[in-house]
């Protein structure tokens, strides 16, 4: 309980007696998290969401007030420039305080991070910049309905136009599918750059020839309205172009190693705030004449957690040092492995939350299921983990060349 409170955390409603056996992670920058939670009230504002999903508008720029948006970028793009491990903790508990809304809002900017390092000056002024100020939303525009996991089979096409470009094609599973004010969309420039060369675009939303519709509803994140965006020759500027033609993939690769960090940490906060609830509960519940912890049953079952939480959280945070050191190969395949089993380790603890609290843990009068359905994304988006697992095996069995063939023509 000292502890709670020298961090500043709210009391949670039956917590104040448990031992902590596994403490909350600790960081200067936690008071700030947990001062933006209670002036917000980000936990009331995170169930309202799910009831009635909109884009938090309001949320989004008190955040960037508040210093809480792109934690991890440069001070020169408007960002905090925190160390990798310090950006997890303000994660951890933006996700800990308020479910995984405000936490994901916190690295939009991170998100969108392709803009800001390759975009062009007046992009970066007119766009970037203000979205770590939380003024405007950028989204990104990867998926498409035939291309998710593989984007090398991405299929929006490019086309060049004397100085510009014209898009044609469509982009599923859009997050803030008639929200974003532009997004980044990544199409193919024919003909193709080294065969698959995939291109990044800033393309704002209200141009001629941009369809936006929201689909028919989400299992969690509601918030997020996703849904599907189809671009019927819509012409764009040169300028409009991120970097260079054929190079979009390169460029994400590094963001996305440290997205799948961050989002370990998140989910792992949001999954712990289920934990520390569900330890106190079967402590004063009794059943059958006795508290619920004696249960082996469930006891056994939460210890596991626990210590699960506290395994995955370390390695979380011993990927993004060594992110943070070099932006190597196996540093991002340590983050890909992390996302993947912080998602498999919090799943199994909210679940374990629901079952524990019985028939009201199945309600909505309870945040775990909600906490559950959320997130349940983990393990497909920001690459599954069939894959993210697949990256960490490349690494242990690099793919070998081909072994070499005579020609027949250079035979004796």
């Amino acid at each position: 309980m000292a502890r709670r409170q020298r961090l500043g955390l709210p009391r949670r409603r039956g917590t104040a007696d448990v031992t902590p056996l596994w403490p909350l992670p600790d960081d200067p920058i936690v008071g700030e998290v947990v001062s933006a939670s209670r002036d917000l009230g980000l936990a009331r504002r995170y169930q309202e969401l799910d009831r009635k999903p909109e884009f938090p508008v309001a949320e989004f720029r008190a955040l960037g007030r508040a210093g809480l948006l792109g934690l991890s970028l440069p001070s020169s793009m408007g960002g905090r420039q925190l160390p990798l491990p310090r950006v997890a903790v303000a994660l951890f508990h933006l996700g800990y305080l308020g479910g995984t809304t405000f936490a994901k809002l916190a690295i939009q900017p991170e998100f969108a991070s392709v803009l800001g390092e390759h975009g062009s000056p007046t992009a970066v002024d007119r766009w970037f910049r203000p979205l770590v100020r939380g003024e405007r939303l950028v989204g990104n525009q990867i998926t498409e309905p035939a291309a998710g996991s593989d984007v090398g089979a991405i299929a929006l096409e490019a086309q060049r136009d004397g100085e510009g470009y014209v898009l044609t094609g469509s982009k599923s599973e859009i997050a803030f599918a008639e929200d974003a004010d532009a997004a980044i969309v990544y199409g193919r420039v024919p003909p193709p750059v080294d065969g698959r060369g995939i291109t990044a675009f800033l393309v704002e939303q209200d141009l001629p020839g941009v369809r936006r519709s929201v689909g028919t509803g989400d299992l969690g994140e509601r918030w997020q309205r996703r849904g599907r965006v189809d671009y019927d020759r819509v012409k764009i500027p040169g300028s409009a172009r991120i970097g260079e033609e054929g190079s979009a993939l390169r460029y994400v690769r590094s963001e996305l190693a440290r997205e799948r960090g961050f989002l370990a940490a998140i989910y792992l906060g949001v999954a712990r705030a289920s934990w520390d609830e569900t330890v106190a509960y079967v402590r004063d519940r009794v059943a059958f004449g006795h508290p619920l912890s004696e249960a082996q049953a469930v006891a056994f079952p939460l210890v596991h957690d626990g210590a699960s939480l506290e395994s995955a959280w370390l390695y979380t945070l011993h990927a993004l040092e060594r992110l943070e050191a070099a932006d190597s190969a196996d540093a991002a395949a340590a983050t890909a492995v992390a996302k993947a089993m912080a998602s498999d380790v919090a799943l199994r603890t909210i679940d374990h939350a629901i079952q524990f609290h019985g028939g009201r843990g199945y309600s909505q009068a309870l945040p775990h299921e909600q906490r559950w359905r959320d997130v349940r994304s983990g393990p497909i988006a920001h690459g599954p983990s069939e894959v993210l697992y697949g990256v960490a095996a490349r690494r242990l069995w690099p793919r070998k060349p081909p072994p070499a063939t005579l020609n027949p023509s250079s035979e004796p």
